[in-house]
């Protein structure tokens, strides 16, 4: 059998029935399987490469793509988001105000917040800054919010993802381990789940899409998106795949997709961050 599906088993294994999961694999496990079984499918692929997303393993694709990136369509949301950093609330104060280390801290999310007893998102972390200083909470899938978060995005590029998931703490370990086995687990008409494209099929074709393997998956978010004509979330992203398998979709920013951002991000972890991105 070959290391991939060795791998693929193990995790697999791991999280059926939910019990044995810690027992099989922690964190820093979970993220080396992946790790190794992609390496064992694209050997010849550096890891530096996967927070390039699909391209990393898609070279005709990745042309097309580096030339978009010559004048990237996102470049005007990265504009708004820095007015909207510098913009005063109506009482006086401003992001700046929430975020005293700057706009270059994405690479701090997400994040578990023991005194909230959930995972914080970047996105989460912008609306309760709005609502605490008495501003309207904005949408989490397309518009001002998601401008906002291309210019922070783009302000950390170079940071190294570092997801930590403290094994000291009940509530931080049940997170990411609702997260891991909502990846595992199949759903939808199709009765597919996120490791049946992006772990057991990735690099197979569906329809003109290549599927992309999920260490670095979540590297160059919000992304825009030919299909969409605009630019997105990642919990967009994950709404329009659970649809495409018609399953339920759940809402932007529920704990389900936090969770799940939670996983999938940790497994990138030694990755730069590269967003916004630009995908088709």
């Amino acid at each position: 059998m070959s290391i991939y599906r060795v791998v693929t088993k193990l995790v697999l294994a791991a999280v059926a029935g939910g019990f044995a999961v810690t027992v099989l694999a922690g964190p820093d496990e979970d993220r080396q399987a992946f790790v190794d079984a992609y390496k064992w499918k694209f050997p010849d692929v550096p890891f530096a490469e996967y927070a390039n997303g699909v391209y990393a393993i898609d070279k005709i694709g990745r042309e097309n793509w580096e030339a978009i990136e010559e004048f990237p369509p996102y470049e005007i949301f990265i504009d708004e988001g820095r007015g909207m950093w510098e913009k005063s609330f109506a009482n006086g104060k401003s992001y700046k105000d929430c975020f005293p280390d700057g706009p270059g801290i994405a690479h701090r999310y997400p994040h578990w917040d023991k005194q909230q007893a959930m995972v914080i998102t970047l996105p989460l972390a912008i609306n309760q800054c709005l609502e605490a200083n008495g501003e309207k909470p904005l949408g989490y899938k397309k518009g001002p919010l998601v401008s906002l978060l291309a210019f922070m995005a783009f302000e950390s590029r170079g940071q190294v993802t570092n997801v930590e998931i403290p094994q000291d703490d009940p509530g931080a370990v049940a997170a990411y381990e609702q997260g891991k086995k909502f990846y595992f687990t199949r759903r939808g008409q199709l009765n597919f789940s996120c490791a049946t494209c992006h772990l057991q099929n990735t690099g197979m074709q569906v329809r003109t899409e290549i599927l992309s393997p999920s260490v670095g998956h979540t590297t160059h978010w919000p992304v825009y998106r030919s299909k969409w004509g605009t630019i997105g979330t990642l919990h967009r992203r994950f709404s329009g795949c659970n649809e495409n398998i018609r399953a339920k979709s759940f809402p932007a920013q529920g704990e389900q997709y936090r969770n799940l951002e939670y996983f999938l991000t940790s497994l990138s972890n030694g990755l730069e961050l590269n967003g916004p991105g630009a995908r088709k």
